[in-house]
């Protein structure tokens, strides 16, 4: 308990420090086996990337950093509960733990809200603000039939 402690008051330094940088005020950090293996900050408005979030920032240079695209046996520290987007890469990069300060309350009462993902996210299809519609489902299925048909192929 005393090292998830160092662990997230690590990822709230980068938050702080982030701010201090003129990005926005979350960190995070990707552990294994007791060791920070990497950092990130949110760095959207400072490289003009919307996908630039402290968790996904963490999680690809744990990734570059281990050679791998699976952190199974990695835990997360986030300055902040993460958004949808961040929860993904999460979920798809395999960590395990999720360990966060700031809720997503708090976010919101400083202006980063994220509920309308939530919320699109359990609408139909047909019923989201943003249109989203499927187009050349036909011909879209001959990469899927390509991978399957590839002996040497990656599982995720």
């Amino acid at each position: 308990m005393e090292q998830d402690k160092v662990f997230m008051r690590r990822a709230i330094a980068l938050a702080n420090e982030s701010v201090q940088r003129g990005g926005g005020p979350f960190g995070a950090v990707v552990v294994r086996n007791g060791d920070i293996v990497a950092e990130g900050t949110n760095s959207v408005t400072l490289q003009g990337d919307p996908t630039a979030h402290a968790e996904v920032t963490a999680i690809r240079e744990a990734c570059r950093r281990l050679g791998t695209f699976h952190l199974e046996d990695c835990s997360i520290y986030t300055s902040c509960e993460p958004c949808p987007m961040c929860l993904g890469a999460i979920y798809w990069a395999g960590i395990k733990r999720i360990y966060y300060g700031n809720t997503r309350r708090d976010a919101a009462d400083i202006g980063f809200a994220d509920d309308f993902i939530y919320e699109e996210l359990s609408r139909p299809l047909d019923q989201r603000r943003l249109p989203i519609r499927s187009l050349l489902h036909d011909e879209a299925q001959e990469s899927f039939r390509l991978w399957m048909a590839k002996s040497d192929r990656k599982e995720y």
